[in-house]
């Protein structure tokens, strides 16, 4: 596992706005200097589809419903109270992920994706990290999420965050045979 020091932190808001981390990789990880984790922006749109249509067609399908999201990111996510972040290293986006609202209390973290050349160097969890962060700085209750067991480095590290799995009786994510939440209150 990558050491991984934390340079500046991120100063939280319950309104979005410009928040950002920036971590600093130590020298065993010589892909990269710096990872900082940037909001949505109307130019970084692009990037939100290309990086889970990557992570998509590698692990799954692209559905129609994936389609429609990724195309549509400001009025099926942000608009209804959503928000998008994105990992970015050395100018290049690398990651990223959305935090879809379910209720007053409750969101959902979803399309998370890391671009396969920067994967399995901590993006993920450092993603996770701020986007827990996040959820408690906005006095979220709950934090759920969707996954499947065949990726077990994905479950693995949800987990190791303090998700557990809870019954899955809704359907709307087909590709999902796990649900897992973290209550935070």
């Amino acid at each position: 596992m990558k050491k991984i020091k934390p340079i500046r932190s991120a100063k939280l808001a319950v309104s979005p706005g410009p928040l950002s981390t920036i971590y600093s990789f130590d020298e065993k990880c010589n892909k990269m200097g710096t990872i900082e984790i940037i909001d949505f922006s109307d130019d970084l749109k692009e990037y939100f589809k290309k990086l889970n249509i990557e992570w998509l067609e590698k692990y799954f399908a692209v559905l129609q419903s994936d389609e429609f999201i990724l195309t549509n990111p400001v009025e099926s996510i942000i608009e209804k109270g959503g928000y998008i972040n994105f990992a970015k290293v050395d100018n290049e986006i690398v990651g990223t992920f959305a935090m879809i609202k379910i209720d007053e209390y409750t969101y959902e973290i979803a399309k998370m994706a890391v671009t396969e050349k920067y994967q399995n160097l901590g993006i993920g969890k450092k993603l996770m990290e701020y986007v827990i962060k996040k959820a408690k700085d906005m006095r979220i209750d709950r934090v759920i999420l969707y996954s499947n067991t065949d990726l077990k480095i994905a479950v693995s590290m949800y987990s190791k965050f303090g998700f557990q799995v809870i019954p899955k009786t809704d359907f709307h994510n087909e590709r999902a045979n796990i649900k897992m939440e973290m209550i935070l209150k």
